[in-house]
């Protein structure tokens, strides 16, 4: 009896993973792969077992930048990968794409790249150092023939061909994570009102919070008792760019402004909701924005690496310019206040989804990719 392809899947955290890779280590098992998660616990690993997943502690910072750190996080990968032994590891998040590549390299290990954005590192910090550490450390870990990297948007994978990261490197461009279209099935828009204005997010301030918060401030008068908006998400204490406990909780306006927290259950959420808001600096594909479109909601983003992959202007929602609170509100106030558009505008976004973001197809070009790395 053969004995089975041993795959590892190093994401940064156990939620991520559990909301954006799941369904494609669940096909791997089912196809008779040993399947192996290395990832940060948070809380979530025994999800993770009870799947039938094999977990590993991923020990290492997400954000961090101290230099002594990362080298330890790059012996840590070297030691662990010797000792798991992995047939094909799958790499998802900025650390491990880096760090695992290099590690994978020295172990002769094919592997496959998942670039959801670009990352802190390359579009938010101020120095040039840690960057050139960066491209160079990809240099050296991605082997032309046993490496293959995914992209979400063409935007990203330009970039990173423009980086010079690309020569001899085979790449994919697939939508995002999919939705599961059974399960975010359609949903008739909300009748009555107070109508809920959601943003669904960590709460970074390059998501837009900050933005958000604004532009409701600008709508108040006009909407105050017909509109509740509502952040979605918690705060991350790991990330230098999250909002603060403190802070957020001067922002709340009770009836008008809520913070309501992480919530699991995105169907139910999505389903109150009247518009989704995402005025995000730079994303991979924004599942938020993909399980949105599902439910049939008109969307509300920035004109943005990632997020403009979510929205046609004007058929299932709107781009609004970056960082610029008043185009938002205006955005945000001509929706809330042609309620056929916003009809209209709910059956387009599901349309959309049923077009672009299938789980189905998602999880199948990764088996596909899988047995090509494997031959």
């Amino acid at each position: 009896m053969s004995k089975k392809k041993k795959i590892l899947i190093v994401v940064n955290s156990d939620w991520f993973f559990l909301s954006h890779r799941l369904p494609i280590a669940l096909e791997a098992k089912r196809q008779g792969f040993e399947v192996h998660v290395s990832t940060r616990d948070t809380g979530r690993s025994p999800e993770i077992v009870s799947e039938g997943l094999i977990f590993h502690e991923l020990p290492i910072s997400c954000s961090g930048t101290n230099i002594i750190e990362e080298l330890f996080a790059v012996r840590h990968f070297i030691k662990f990968y010797k000792k798991i032994k992995p047939d094909l590891v799958h790499h998802v998040t900025m650390k491990p794409v880096v760090y695992g590549s290099y590690a994978a390299k020295i172990l002769n290990i094919p592997v496959l790249n998942a670039v959801s954005g670009m990352g802190y590192v390359f579009t938010s910090h101020k120095g040039k150092v840690l960057p050139f550490l960066v491209k160079n450390f990809i240099k050296l870990g991605w082997k032309p023939g046993k490496t293959h990297v995914i992209f979400q948007n063409p935007d990203d994978r330009k970039q990173v061909k423009e980086l010079g990261l690309l020569e001899g490197i085979n790449t994919t461009l697939i939508k995002g994570s999919g939705v599961d279209l059974k399960v975010f099935d359609y949903a008739d828009m909300p009748k009555e009102q107070p109508w809920r204005v959601i943003l669904p997010a960590r709460l970074l301030f390059d998501k837009g919070i900050r933005e958000f918060k604004q532009a409701s401030e600008k709508l108040k008068e006009k909407w105050s008792g017909k509109v509740v908006f509502q952040l979605a998400g918690d705060v991350d204490f790991g990330n230098r760019t999250s909002i603060t406990e403190e802070e957020l909780k001067t922002w709340e306006d009770t009836g008008y402004f809520e913070w309501i927290g992480f919530h699991k259950n995105m169907i139910q959420l999505l389903g109150k909701s009247y518009l989704i808001v995402l005025p995000s600096y730079r994303e991979g594909l924004p599942k938020s924005l993909i399980e949105a479109n599902a439910i049939g909601r008109p969307i509300v983003t920035t004109d943005t690496v990632g997020c403009r992959e979510c929205v046609i202007d004007g058929e299932n929602g709107y781009l609004a310019k970056l960082q610029d609170v008043d185009n938002l509100a205006s955005k945000i106030d001509a929706i809330l206040s042609n309620k056929e558009m916003a009809i209209a505008m709910s059956k387009k976004a599901r349309i959309f989804a049923e077009t672009n973001f299938s789980i189905n197809t998602v999880v199948n070009k990764h088996i596909e990719l899988y047995n090509e790395l494997l031959d």
